[in-house]
């Protein structure tokens, strides 16, 4: 049914209707220490629809894919939507008709590992450090993909179909000097299912080598110094600044709550050096780690310029926010179960690059810091945010010092942007971004790296 042609139910769509059939497969392995700790595979799968009626909506879903099913959905959707609209009476004019149609299979043709060969791999991987890293204290290296395949018809005549896996093997490393732990993570993997992205377990090695050399430097690590320092946030950290804490503020139905991106519309937001994107499918050429073509909505995907050269232009939108702001739809509803109803979500958004060379960035501070890897965080609709950081270094005399311990960075963000004085003119995505907002979907995030002065937290 996911690849089954959708029209035949096309006479069911009298209102405005979306119909979406969907199926999403995940697996998950993990080891500790050579010990199994987690191995499973799930799949979900159904049929769902939504209808509008005046401005009012209907949803409806069901977990069997039938055609009695699709009848049900569409009807019990319909009748939802009719009676909100009796009570809202909302009165909203009908969307503008597009047919756009699209057909995305990112699935691989080689042939697919079996559970036990997946994790044949995995231990191969967990030997070879306990092997040659035998002073580590703990290891855990896990894999997690998501298959999330999806057929949306709407009533005028929109289609897709899309296949997007993505698969990730996370490696971390802890020591324990003086029986204190210290652990540097990273990941492995993107777009794609295990066969395209992984070969064998030794392509990883020079990786792990990697995540082992700056263990060893933050055993040794120091506190920073707290206050507003000269910064550099690698991609990592520019990318999660960028969704987290400017991304959410400038989602429609975010301004709608009241967000202060609401007020900035033609204002300067950030240094003339700063464009932010979020890109629907590809970036600079390239694919982006979540290529969006047609949304849940069955709108054509488009990269939406948040800000150009510091000046805040646009907000991410539904239909539905489109038509209240009188913009036009951007493609960026989506959903992430058959059950969800598709909300205004980023797809890929990072800053463009800049013209600075990364050595000449770090040869401009005297007395700050290169940040690298995040760990978790918030901000809110102020632009206000804090962000774990657990990788970084001293930058003494434009030079890179001592690793530092974990620490946070504090602030709001478009005061934060407002200081960028460097653009790294490189560009790399994190292949693992979920958002949580109301619902778990993935996302993709990153950038160059950025200067900037921020507040960062000590001892």
């Amino acid at each position: 049914m996911l690849k089954a042609e959708l029209r035949q139910y096309a006479d069911l769509l009298s209102d405005y209707t979306e119909l979406r059939v969907q199926k999403n497969t995940s697996k998950r392995i993990a080891l500790i220490k050579g010990n199994l700790a987690q191995n499973d595979q799930s799949s979900s799968s159904g049929v769902s629809a939504r209808v509008r009626k005046g401005g009012s909506w209907g949803f409806a879903s069901h977990t069997e894919i039938t055609d009695g099913s699709v009848k049900k959905v569409v009807e019990s959707a319909r009748d939802n939507a009719e009676f909100l609209d009796s009570r809202l009476k909302r009165g909203r004019s009908a969307f503008e008709s597009t047919a756009p149609e699209s057909a995305d299979d990112f699935s691989s043709d080689k042939p697919r590992l079996s559970q036990k060969q997946v994790m044949d791999f995995i231990t191969d991987i967990d030997a070879h450090i306990a092997k040659n890293y035998p002073d580590l204290a703990d290891r855990r290296i896990s894999l997690r993909s998501l298959d999330m395949e999806k057929s949306v018809l709407n009533s005028d005549g929109a289609r897709r179909y899309s296949m997007v896996p993505r698969t990730n093997i996370r490696v971390s490393l802890t020591l324990s000097p003086a029986g204190e732990p210290v652990e540097v993570s990273e990941n492995f993997g993107g777009l794609g299912q295990f066969e395209d992205l992984f070969g064998e377990p030794g392509d990883l090695s020079e990786g792990i080598e990697r995540i082992y050399e700056h263990l060893q430097k933050k055993a040794e690590g120091v506190h920073p110094d707290a206050g507003v320092k000269d910064c550099i946030l690698d991609a990592d950290l520019a990318g999660i600044l960028a969704h987290e804490a400017i991304g959410h503020t400038t989602e429609a139905d975010m301004v709608l709550g009241g967000s202060v991106a609401g007020n900035y519309v033609g204002k300067q937001v950030a240094s003339e050096l700063i464009t932010l994107v979020d890109f629907a499918n590809t970036c600079l050429g390239e694919l982006c780690p979540v290529p969006i073509f047609i949304d849940d909505e069955g709108t054509k995907a488009e990269d939406v310029v948040i800000i150009e050269d510091g000046i805040l232009q646009k907000f991410m939108h539904n239909k539905d926010s489109a038509q209240r702001f009188e913009a036009a739809p951007t493609g960026n509803a989506r959903a992430y179960q058959y059950s969800d109803e598709p909300l205004i979500r980023m797809r890929n958004t990072a800053i463009l690059p800049g013209e600075s060379k990364l050595e000449d960035m770090i040869s401009s501070i005297e007395d700050g810091y290169y940040l690298m890897k995040p760990s978790n965080g918030q901000a809110d609709t102020t632009s206000e945010f804090m962000f774990g950081v657990v990788l970084g270094y001293e930058i003494k005399n434009g030079k890179l010092g001592r690793a530092i311990k974990d620490t946070t960075i504090s602030g709001v963000a478009f005061d934060v942007l407002k200081t960028v004085s460097m653009v790294s003119d490189d560009m790399s995505w994190s292949n693992g971004g979920f958002c949580g907002k109301k619902q778990m979907i993935p996302v993709g995030m990153g950038g160059p790296a950025v200067k900037c002065r921020i507040n960062i937290g000590g001892r």
